[in-house]
């Protein structure tokens, strides 16, 4: 399965609880701060909800 790289680029802090939740459960911590994740519906569930947060490469 495809992999891609998600970046956090902006602060979840003055976001909703529920894009809070997303983020962590994407397993960012940090501004900055890059994981490679399996491309499934799942993550790009979250990737759709917290798009105005991240940076996506691979897609």
């Amino acid at each position: 399965m495809a992999k891609i790289k998600v970046t956090l680029v902006r602060s979840p802090i003055a976001t909703l609880p529920k894009h809070k939740l997303c983020v962590k459960g994407l397993g960012l911590r940090r501004i900055g701060h890059q994981v490679e994740l399996e491309d499934t519906p799942a993550v790009r569930g979250m990737i759709n909800k917290v798009n105005y947060l991240l940076r996506v490469e691979g897609a």
